[in-house]
């Protein structure tokens, strides 16, 4: 482990990453007399607005509120699964799916359903892979039927993998889980905090929430080639573009070669953090194309195997990385780090063309923050397999991730000073009975929320906004509610806050926690968006107790695991 100064940002960077390409003799012992080093991080020594000194944001992808906490807290149990028994001062207000909603749902009675009307129904712990539902920008709205909420088998269910009964019919979309699959996301509820009114900013599928969840904007789209895809992005009607599908990242050296491609002219969270001198990364499963898996897989086609799945899909998804879409931030030939010293700062080492960028794999994360090096704000997305995302992942293998990074970061010296935020970037179009009127209004062709071309009130609901401050459509929002869970030592405990949250409150509590209020402008979400500080107790010390989870299971261990 290297030893931890305080320096001046750019000097600590240079300074760790020379130490880090030491000679052969640099674990020579020091004279006896030698003083110990400095214990203060240059992280640490920042200046922040509450305690919380890191923050970790684990990115997970496609599920709604009701599909993971619908019956919250209250398990089914069966025989033979991991239990999950509530704590007798447990809240039960999270909003969640009542008696009438389970049993006379509008979803079953909606003529549009047709034969794949259901009610919502339990999925077992045997049933963790199914396929992905539809999640696109215009399907959702219509599903949402102007607050209804009544037309997700019509309009977003989807089942390609299972066989027999409700299972096997678009009615799959009213499915949900409990306690005993999503086992460990429950244990984090009750020993921490829940939010049960966050939402994605936006209708739609996954880019405009990774977007959102780092820049609070989707307009200010840039085609490759300068013609719009269909499906990916509409005209704004100011002359520009506005991201509304998943197109992959122009320049990113395993975007694909035939799908179309999109950058973005709009600043990011990573720009504010850059220019404050702070150290923070994106950190993404199967971003390093040097590295070889244990089945031989390497460069963009890393895979992983899941015996969930009985698949193995790539690690490695452009249309999911937040940062590669803004040329500020992008590291499109996924150059390496010069040292695990370096990551998190701007690279004083680095001879390419933009030596600032802050993309990483996952692996670096774990890797730096282990050797002392744990920047000030990481976003991190699983391998996809563990990305939580149906198709390509599943519950199970979703929380083994989950656990693995909360159980390694509760020993590391600094989880005293640790935030992390677990979310979505969208909710794949699954059943949830909870609806937000739109705040920021739309009026394309694709937008159907609350009629043909139409999201808002025309006159009442003021429209999204573009870089340069103009109404523009494509932004109708808020979208879909999505978990949104905080496990810190000041997390406040057994905890349900109903604040209205979006994606893009995410950015705002960096910017109040770390940049002393300062927004981002250009139509970013982030000035309107809900805070997340009625979550935290920060006049506890720091007291919220740990929680180890099994990676399996979700279930609690009683001591530590080895790391």
């Amino acid at each position: 482990m290297f030893r931890r100064v305080l320096l001046p940002v750019p000097l600590a960077a240079l300074a760790l990453a020379l130490s880090a390409c030491g000679s052969s003799n640099d674990n020579t012992p020091a004279a006896a007399a030698t003083p110990p080093a400095a214990t203060v991080s240059v992280q640490d020594a920042a200046v922040t607005a509450t305690p919380i000194k890191h923050l970790v944001v684990i990115f997970g992808e496609n599920r709604s509120f009701d599909h993971y906490f619908a019956t919250y807290p209250a398990a089914v149990n069966p025989a033979g699964e991991p239990q999950f028994l509530a704590a007798s001062n447990t809240p039960t207000s999270v909003n969640g799916l009542t008696p009438a909603l389970l049993t006379s749902n509008p979803n079953k009675t909606a003529a549009g359903n047709g034969a794949n009307a259901s009610n919502p129904f339990r999925l077992d712990r045997t049933q963790a892979n199914t396929e992905g539902q539809n999640h696109a920008y215009t399907a959702e709205q219509q599903a949402y039927d102007n607050g209804q909420m009544d037309l997700f088998p019509e309009f977003t269910g989807n089942n390609t993998v299972s066989s027999t009964g409700v299972f096997g019919t678009p009615g799959l979309v009213m499915g949900y889980y409990d306690g005993n699959t999503v086992t460990a996301l429950w244990n984090y509820a009750q020993n921490f905090a829940m939010n049960s009114n966050t939402y994605t900013d936006t209708f739609g599928p996954s880019t405009p929430g990774a977007i959102h969840v780092v820049s609070g904007q989707t307009n200010g789209v840039i085609p490759n080639g300068g013609v719009a895809v269909a499906g990916s992005m509409i005209s704004d009607g100011q002359g520009g573009f506005t991201i509304t599908g998943d197109p992959d990242p122009t320049g990113d050296v395993c975007s694909g070669a035939t799908s179309g491609k999109m950058s973005a002219l709009n600043k990011n969270i990573g720009d504010l953090l850059n220019a404050k001198g702070l150290t923070w990364g994106g950190f993404m499963g199967g971003f390093d194309l040097t590295a070889t898996n244990p089945n031989g897989t390497t460069g963009c086609s890393r895979t992983t195997f899941s015996s969930v799945l009985a698949s193995s899909p790539k690690d490695y998804s452009p249309h999911h990385n937040w940062f590669q879409y803004f040329p500020s931030t992008a590291n499109p030939a996924h150059t390496r780090p010069t040292s695990v010293a370096t990551v998190g700062f701007n690279d004083p080492l680095d001879s390419t063309a933009t030596p600032v960028h802050h993309e990483y794999d996952v692996n670096d994360f774990f890797a730096a923050v282990k050797s002392g090096n744990y920047p000030s704000v990481s976003y991190l997305k699983a391998p996809a397999v563990q990305d939580g995302h149906p198709g390509n992942s599943d519950p199970l293998d979703e929380q083994a991730f989950y656990t693995k990074v909360i159980n390694f970061l509760q020993q590391q010296p600094d989880w005293k000073s640790t935030a992390v935020i677990l979310t979505y970037d969208d909710s794949d179009g699954w059943y949830d009975h909870r609806y937000a009127a739109p705040t920021t209004a739309s009026f394309d062709a694709s937008d159907m929320l609350n009629g043909a071309a139409t999201c808002g009130t025309s006159g009442t609901t003021p429209q999204g906004l573009s870089p340069a401050g103009l109404a523009i459509n494509g932004r109708c929002g808020p979208g879909t509610r999505v978990p949104f869970v905080v496990v810190s030592p000041y997390a406040k405990v057994n905890f349900v806050d109903d604040t209205r949250l979006t994606q893009s409150s995410v950015v705002r509590f960096i910017e109040d926690n770390w940049l002393g209020g300062q927004r981002l402008g250009g139509g970013s979400n982030d000035a309107s968006a809900g805070s997340i500080m009625g979550l935290f107790d920060f006049t506890n010390g720091g007291s919220t107790p740990t929680l180890y989870l099994d990676q399996n299971l979700g279930t609690k261990l009683s001591a530590a695991p080895q790391i």
